[in-house]
């Protein structure tokens, strides 16, 4: 069986971009799981965040890595706070390989994260998640990618660990 790539990290560390060019690279297709909870809802993330909360949020993302981890041999990058919830985690790693993009929190506060609920353009809001959850990133991850500066070679770490990890 093919195991799934599961890609975690802060908001705003490439995740998805990593998730792109993993899946071409490796022929896998590519499943986000903020887009699994905006097509069932019909919802974009800062809709839900601002009429239904945080909490609501967090139970449709953790439908959403239910359904991503009953998948087969696809790469699944995952919301920011997905490593909040110890059940995401465990459903998202009896099925895949997962690898933290620990990418430097100065790289991600330089770019536009004006979509993004929790951080806005809130700087300091940035640190304090950063904090809150790298423990949680470190906790979960099987591989910490760190010192890539794009998201190709981010990728390629990630496709060679993957290929030794399948192989054993």
């Amino acid at each position: 069986m093919k195991r799934n790539i599961v890609l975690i990290g802060m908001p705003g560390c490439g995740k998805t971009r990593v998730g792109e060019v993993l899946s071409r690279r490796l022929k896998m297709p590519l499943v986000d799981t903020d887009h699994l909870v905006e097509t069932r809802t019909e919802r974009s993330i800062p809709d839900i965040f601002a009429r239904d909360g945080e909490a609501a949020f967090r139970d449709l993302e953790t439908d959403a890595a239910r359904r991503a981890a009953a998948m087969t041999g696809v790469v699944i990058a995952t919301g920011g706070g997905m490593v909040l919830r110890e059940e995401n985690m465990r459903l998202l790693s009896a099925t895949g390989v997962v690898f933290f993009r620990d990418r430097p929190l100065a790289d991600i506060a330089r770019e536009d994260h004006s979509g993004r609920p929790l951080i806005g353009s809130d700087r300091d809001r940035l640190q304090k998640l950063y904090t809150e959850r790298i423990e949680l990133y470190r906790k979960y991850a099987q591989y910490t990618i760190s010192h890539t500066d794009t998201p190709e070679e981010a990728a390629e770490r990630i496709a060679e660990l993957y290929r030794k990890e399948c192989a054993t």
